[in-house]
């Protein structure tokens, strides 16, 4: 099965044992520059999973490119723990990477202990919001010194290959770009100059580390910044780099301060391996495809058609490590998705906080969230298939539990049928599928339209509870909010209803904004109808363009505070903004709504009064816990747990991880009672 995506690839003269890279990416579990036992458990699961290279980094060369945060290979003394990870990762049949890393214009002074950050010219840094010293050929040739001396650490420490980051916006990208190398010398100007930082340490590494280590590259396949290199001119650095000694290309998407998607649900999958083959058809060493590659199929397919060599899973293998292991078993409906959230990766890691991932609660905790089988097996009962009672069956009945679910409604998801009805998020119900499959698996019983009260528990006579009751949409205090015109976000996305023209959406958080665009996206043209225009000239692009965001409604959200969208992660808040730009969507902020009668929308604004009439009214006001048999189990004396929104409003991740948490307590917490 996928014989392609596991088949052997020889890079220079190391074999790997199958066609899937983990790439680097950042974590922060120090904020020292060094690693720890939490690196070390997380790079080893990575390999435990089945990949066949796994990358660490990225990795600083030095302190002016990386800080003090990151972690570096920029002193002698870090070549013996960064040799420990290094066998870690063999010894579970991985080949191991790392990532040489230097971010020139998009470090931060604060993480350089007050320097300013340095860059091919003196070009203020959107991303960084800060204006770097331009680089002097001293500084130029220690970089790449450094680049060497890092190189050489991590053969030392008996690393299989190393790669050079040139992508993303960082150092090598800036010379690369003509809006950031301004240079009049040997270093700018012309292509050929341009070209020369990063060529230059690609020989220098070559000498250093001799004509049999591997040395690849992570390379934009376009910048997608107006006026950077696109994907006509990247074909031209990577025949430099093949000539100056790369083994393998690594192809992504653009910088980080580019306004076109990188990773959110919003760039469907695969949707930049077409950058890859645009590499593939120049070079002739093996190019690897990224971004959104989420499933089997997909990764077979981009190998099996000649687009890329490899294919790198990010994210992916941070949902699920053991995807490659799952895939080759033929258990591919088992692996645990990726949905491209962000919230727990880029969101937190943009934040200055450790990563994690919302689907997978073992994610950065792999030494210390461990499911081992119960020495003395529980009857347990959960009470709600929300995602957080999902996750606590599932996890119980890995831990040799005999589990019983119980939901209310006609159907397992909760509100994940909620969150997966806006056009862009659809990929949320691919837990419900996911969980389906566990529960099969597991032989869980699922009692569905079954409401659970004290007279039921009793009956059932559970050793212990996990109740996971949810929550239910706010009613605020508004004048006409029960009229026929208005109508819950829940039942909205939950059942599709009918709605007149013109939409009021009253509330601007993520609920509000999801809202608006799943109905702003209401008449829009498909992806398919617009491919078929295209291919048939059957109007001009223009035309196509302003139907696929102009549709049967007019939307307009009122919220009371000054900026919507506040409780959305800031790697993916501007990508619905922009998206709400472009349906037309009006955003009222500082509106405190007064009356919705007759659709009649009354709201005050800088102290005055406005009115404007619409079709219909949509509440998206926030949820409230409810927590009925919470409180009526707390006198029968059987223990149980709380868990998700029904402790507190919260979000998909506290109810997975707190469900996942409770299955691991049951034992602690319940007394074993003979059956």
């Amino acid at each position: 099965m996928y014989e392609h995506l596991f088949s052997p690839i020889t890079v220079n003269s190391t074999e790997i044992k199958n066609r899937i890279a983990y790439p680097a990416l950042g974590l922060l579990y120090s904020y020292d520059g060094k690693l720890n036992e939490r690196y070390y458990s997380y790079f080893q699961e990575k390999a435990r999973g089945g990949a066949g290279i796994v990358t660490v980094g990225p990795v600083g060369i030095d302190k002016a490119g990386s800080g003090f945060i990151a972690l570096s290979l920029a002193k002698d003394e870090n070549v013996e723990p960064f040799s420990r990870l290094a066998s870690l990762i063999q010894s579970e049949g991985a080949r191991a990477w790392v990532q040489l890393f230097h971010a020139g214009a998009y470090s931060f002074s604060m993480l350089l202990e007050g320097e300013r950050p340095m860059a091919p010219s003196a070009v203020f840094s959107k991303y960084s919001k800060e204006m770097p010293r331009e680089m002097t050929i001293d500084d130029i040739k220690n970089t790449q010194r450094n680049y060497v001396a890092a190189a050489r650490r991590a053969r030392d420490a008996g690393f299989d290959g190393v790669e050079i980051i040139a992508s993303a916006g960082y150092l090598i990208t800036q010379f690369l770009s003509p809006l950031k190398n301004l240079r009049t010398d040997e270093y700018g100007g012309s292509f050929e100059n341009r070209v020369r930082f990063p060529r230059e340490i690609i020989e220098l590494l070559r000498k250093e580390l001799g004509p049999d280590f591997p040395i690849t590259i992570r390379m934009a396949g376009n910048d997608f910044v107006p006026g950077s290199n696109s994907d006509r001119e990247t074909p031209e650095f990577a025949k430099v780099y093949e000539k100056a000694g790369v083994d393998m290309i690594n192809v992504t998407g653009g910088w980080h301060e580019a306004s076109v998607p990188q990773l959110p649900m919003e760039l469907p999958r695969g949707g930049y391996a077409y950058l890859a083959l645009n590499i593939k058809r120049a070079v002739s060493v093996p190019v690897m495809a990224s971004n959104r590659i989420t499933t089997p199929e997909a990764a077979e397919e981009v190998i099996c058609d000649g687009v890329a060599d490899m294919v790198n899973l990010g994210r992916v293998l941070i949902a699920d490590p053991e995807w490659p292991v799952k895939a080759r078993e033929g258990r591919a409906d088992e692996i645990r998705p990726c949905v491209a959230c962000n919230q727990g990766c880029t969101d937190t890691i943009f934040s200055g906080k450790p990563v994690f991932c919302i689907a997978n609660p073992r994610a950065g905790y792999e030494s210390r969230r461990v499911v081992a089988r119960a020495e003395c097996p529980r009857h347990v009962m959960v009470v709600g298939a929300g995602p957080g009672g999902l996750e606590a069956a599932v996890t119980a009945a890995q831990a040799g539990h005999r589990v019983e679910l119980y939901e209310k409604e006609s159907e397992i998801g909760g509100q994940l049928w909620l969150a997966g009805a806006p056009p862009h998020k659809h990929e949320l119900l691919e837990f419900i599928r996911y969980y389906r499959v566990m529960l099969r698996k597991y032989d869980i019983p699922v009692h569905l339209n079954t409401k659970v009260d004290a007279a039921l528990v009793r009956k059932i006579n559970p050793d212990f509870i996990i109740v996971a009751e949810g929550a239910a949409p706010v009613t605020p205090p508004i004048d006409g909010v029960d009229d026929e015109c208005v109508v819950s976000s829940w039942k909205l996305l939950r059942d599709n209803t009918f709605l007149g023209e013109k939409i009021a959406v009253i509330g601007g958080g993520a609920v509000g904004l999801e809202t608006a665009l799943f109905v702003a996206h209401k008449g829009t043209l498909t992806p398919a109808a617009v491919h078929f225009l295209l291919a048939h000239d059957a109007a001009d692009a223009a035309r196509i363009r302003e139907l696929m965001f102009r549709g049967s409604k007019e939307v307009t959200v009122f919220e009371m505070l000054d900026r919507a969208g506040a409780d959305i992660g800031k790697s993916t808040r501007w990508v619905i903004n922009k998206s709400l730009e472009r349906h037309g969507v009006k955003i009222v902020t500082g509106a405190r709504v007064a009356s919705v009668r007759g659709g009649n929308v009354a709201y005050d604004t800088d102290g005055r009064r406005h009115e404007e009439h619409f079709d219909n009214v949509v509440i998206a006001a926030g949820s409230r816990s409810v927590n009925t048999l919470s409180a009526e189990i707390e006198s029968l004396g059987i223990p149980y747990r709380a868990i998700g929104d029904c402790v507190r409003p919260a979000k998909l991740n506290d109810a997975i991880h707190e469900g996942f948490l409770a299955a691991l307590d049951i034992g602690a917490e319940a007394q074993c009672r003979s059956r």
